[in-house]
């Protein structure tokens, strides 16, 4: 669920709520009852589940990227193509 930021009218109070997206906007201030409106949403992030981060997979290459006659556990070389 996203949450979305609000600001109010009359006295200014900000606050975020978790709504569904399909949840008709808020229009009344939690403090002081006033009008209420939505501010336009930062955006969401990504989250990608499952994925192993580039720095943690070892070198997939034939020889090694620091040129030792044995692979080691070390992340590929950066810029080394």
């Amino acid at each position: 669920m996203p949450t979305y930021d609000y600001v109010c009218s009359e006295c200014g109070h900000r606050f975020e709520r978790r709504q569904a997206i399909s949840a008709e906007p808020l229009t009344e201030c939690p403090s002081c009852r006033g009008a209420v409106k939505r501010l336009p949403g930062g955006g969401g992030g990504i989250l990608v589940r499952g994925s192993t981060p580039p720095s943690s997979v070892p070198c997939q290459r034939e020889t090694t990227c620091c040129g030792r006659a044995e692979r080691c556990a070390k992340p590929p070389c950066v810029g080394d193509g």
